[in-house]
């Protein structure tokens, strides 16, 4: 594998007067998860589809594994997997049947089928429910079925295009455990996903792309730091109390307190989270503040938008520029 297992510079497609990538830039290292981050329509599907070969690109060019994707989709293909946003598994089969199946169709020997078949449904902790219908199947095991399928070949890269969209916690949580092992066998992971949770969660580098472009790259927490970072966040009984909550928020943290009055909200950023948390907390009730709500609040996608374009991720103005995050 070379130094960076996807490269693409200067990616552009059109859909018609639509211009669905506009001079996207992504290099992924080896070995690595890197998460894209944006909402509907940012273009992070439409960089999936180009870089697995799905649809040719307008300009620009890329590379996965060291292939060129337009000079060389077949052979990039053999190296590659994708799972998309929704699971391609047959309703009608069983879990084994599935994998059996999908094994044939990449034109592997029917024994070598079933054995790959019993290898993933172990890996992907399976096993148990191989010989049930997929109606049996939680939304979290229909998505680790999902990736077992992706991986049949065993694939230096893998492309996830929003694999826990609609499951519950739990589910989530299982789709998360199961890409961590599938890196930590040496597969790289191109994470598209709406939840800045999962891209901090899973990814050792975020990219997040608005408008078809790619406008801030980094690691997590370089990027949380950008953006704000964690904040404390109470909501007093009497608004009577919100200066004094301020106050005692104004101690451990570097900025100034915001107050929403009609909201009876105070927040603020904080570095060092459980511990100013707890001084936070304690301090508050020594001065005698009741309140109705404390806890801490990571930022939301909308925020992160709002903080490296200006805009709200449902907004769409003429123009974006690009915030390099640096590690």
């Amino acid at each position: 594998m070379p130094e960076n297992a996807i490269l693409a510079e200067g990616i552009r497609k059109e859909y018609g007067k639509k211009r669905a990538l506009d001079g996207f830039d992504l290099a992924v290292p080896s070995g690595t998860v890197y998460g894209l981050l944006g909402p509907n329509g940012a273009g992070k599907t439409t960089a999936v589809r180009i870089l697995s070969t799905l649809v040719r690109l307008d300009g620009g060019r890329a590379e996965v594994a060291g292939l060129d994707v337009a000079t060389r989709p077949r052979q990039v293909r053999r190296r590659i997997g994708l799972a998309g946003q929704y699971a391609a598994v047959d309703e009608v089969l069983t879990g084994r049947q599935n994998l059996r199946m999908f094994g044939r169709l990449f034109h592997l020997g029917k024994r070598r089928a079933a054995e790959r078949a019993e290898e993933l449904l172990a890996r992907f902790d399976l096993l148990e429910a191989a010989d049930k219908g997929l109606k049996e199947y939680s939304g979290g095991m229909r998505r680790r079925l999902d990736l077992a399928a992706s991986m049949i070949l065993a694939p230096d890269v893998l492309f996830l295009d929003e694999p826990t969209t609609g499951l519950d916690p739990r589910g989530r949580s299982e789709v998360w455990d199961s890409v961590r092992s599938l890196v930590a066998q040496g597969t790289t992971v191109l994470l598209t996903t709406q939840y800045l949770d999962e891209a901090d969660q899973l990814a050792g580098r975020i990219a997040v792309i608005d408008r078809g472009r790619v406008i801030a790259d980094g690691p997590p927490e370089s990027l949380k730091q950008v953006i704000g970072g964690d904040r404390i966040e109470v909501v007093v009984h009497d608004t009577a109390d919100l200066s004094a909550a301020a106050a005692v928020l104004a101690r451990v943290s570097s900025a100034e307190p915001k107050i929403d009055a009609a909201a009876a909200r105070v927040h603020a950023p904080v570095a060092d989270r459980v511990a100013a948390l707890t001084e936070v907390a304690r301090t508050l009730q020594d001065d005698g503040i009741t309140v109705d709500d404390i806890g801490l609040r990571r930022p939301t996608l909308d925020e992160v938008f709002l903080r490296l374009t200006g805009h709200r991720a449902q907004e769409n103005p003429d123009t974006v520029t690009k915030e390099k995050v640096e590690a």
